[in-house]
């Protein structure tokens, strides 16, 4: 049985600022955890219902009861491992980089790794504002591209003000993607889901593009931040 103790560490991981304290984030699910696990990141403990033949000081079995203290999920999924918070590296300079300014939605920046894992987008710098990338429902919609994807948290102002990239930013009335010349270097920037790019980060912007309506009576108000993503960096990775 797992001690009071250990589940309130466990459980505690649910907070950014639990994570922060310990240097610890959850993933749950066996695909997802061996997705981690072949990759660089330090494993420091896997809680299981099945073995994953690790070394037995790193796998702990457990009960069904012990697993559904201890995970995140309505359904619990077989296995909960914790790994180390891997340390910042500097910040990217070259590239196509995306830029999330106060995305809130754990799905919707889960997604956008995912996509980036798809594009071959390998640099997503956030805002401080953005929700943390080690949060277990980001990780869990990531389905394993969190190892694949370099992940910084910085002030975009300081950033965007030092870049000699083009900065292209998501709008409404911006040119149509379809039409404007998209460099194969540069930053792209999507913003808030209620309230788009911040009026301080839009100053930074250098050139303003946009993804256009195709329905006849155009009252659809905005795209979802991730779906809107998948489209602009296809545009950008198919020139």
């Amino acid at each position: 049985m797992l001690s009071k103790n250990k589940i309130k560490l466990l459980t505690s991981l649910k907070q950014k600022k639990y994570r922060q304290q310990h240097g610890l984030f959850v993933a749950e699910g066996i695909k997802t955890i061996q997705e981690l696990l072949n990759s660089n990141l330090v494993l420091q403990q896997l809680y299981t219902r099945i073995t994953f033949n690790l070394d037995t000081s790193l796998e702990t079995l457990i009960t069904e009861t012990d697993l559904k203290k201890i995970s995140f999920l309505k359904t619990p999924n077989q296995a909960l491992a914790v790994f180390k918070i891997p340390d910042a590296k500097p910040l990217p300079k070259t590239g196509l980089i995306l830029v999330l300014d106060a995305v809130r939605d754990p799905g919707n920046l889960g997604t956008i790794i995912r996509l980036c894992d798809w594009f071959g987008i390998y640099n997503l710098v956030c805002s401080e504002q953005t929700v943390d990338c080690f949060n277990p429902k980001v990780i869990q919609a990531t389905m394993g591209s969190i190892t694949r994807v370099q992940i910084n948290y910085t002030d975009l102002n300081d950033y965007l003000s030092s870049t000699s990239l083009p900065v292209y930013g998501a709008f409404m009335d911006g040119n149509t993607v379809y039409q404007e010349t998209l460099m194969q270097e540069g930053v792209l920037v999507m913003g808030n889901e209620a309230n788009g790019i911040s009026q301080a980060i839009e100053k930074l912007v250098t050139k303003r593009i946009s993804i256009p309506r195709f329905g006849s009576i155009q009252e659809t108000e905005s795209l979802n931040v991730a779906t809107a993503t998948a489209i602009l960096l296809s545009e950008f990775k198919r020139r």
